[in-house]
Parts: structure tokens; C-alpha cells; sequence
């Protein structure tokens, strides 16, 4: 499994790369393993203020339709509407072209609470 170090990771399984004052996020690896084919990816509106622990994306596979939350509080600057043509990125390349989102931080201290590749990588083993 794919776990890059360089990454922050929620209990939810979402990534977190730290941009300077944004930050990229999608899930990781072990969730696109588990959801299977993802055939379709409701990413948020540009703009849209969003709260840590809120729904901010949909995804759904070939097995169910799982709600994506936002790791932490900002405004939405961009999103991949490359997903809606391609949704099978998300199977793909997780960590890269799979991207769902990037975020404006407004909460910089919520980055604190976020797991490193050791504490998802014990997270997922358990």
C-alpha cells in the first residue's frame, strides 16, 4: 500500500498535503482500495466555506457512495473538475492526479491534530 511520508492523514481516511497556507486533500490508497471502481466524484463549489469534520465531497464505486470530510476549516480555492470526466482517477493515483479539492486553511492549529504515515499506518493495521 501506497503511504507517502510527506503526507498528513485523518481517522477518516483523507490526505493532507500542506501547501504553505492551503492544503491539497483526496483520500488515501487504502480508502480508494476499499470503495473499489469509483465511478463518479461530487467535488465542493469554489468558494465554499467548509468546517473540519464536514461532508466537503461525495464519492462513489461500484460498492457504495462514501461521504469525504474535510480534514480542516477553510474556503474551497480549487477543485479537480478533471474527476468528473475521469473519475477512476481517484483508483489510479490517489496521492497525484486524484486530488478532490484544496482548501484555504483558516485554522492552522487543526493541522496539529492530523495523523503522520506512522499513526495511519498503525491506524490501518489495527
Amino acid at each position: 500500500m501506497n503511504l507517502p511520508e510527506d503526507l498528513r492523514y485523518t481517522q477518516d481516511h483523507e490526505w493532507v498535503r500542506v501547501e504553505g497556507g492551503t492544503v491539497r486533500i483526496g483520500i488515501t490508497d487504502y480508502a480508494q482500495d476499499a470503495l473499489g471502481d469509483v465511478v463518479f466524484v461530487q467535488v465542493p463549489e469554489t468558494g465554499s466555506i467548509v468546517d473540519a469534520g464536514a461532508t466537503v465531497s461525495e464519492v462513489e464505486s461500484t460498492k457504495s457512495v462514501s461521504e469525504i470530510y474535510a480534514p480542516v476549516s477553510g474556503a474551497v480555492l480549487d477543485v479537480n473538475v478533471e474527476l468528473g470526466d475521469a473519475p477512476q482517477r481517484i483508483n489510479e493515483d490517489p496521492y497525484g492526479e486524484g486530488w478532490i479539492c484544496t482548501l484555504e486553511v483558516t485554522e492552522e492549529t487543526q493541522l496539529d491534530s492530523l495523523l503522520d504515515a506512522a499513526g495511519y499506518r498503525k491506524l490501518i493495521e489495527e
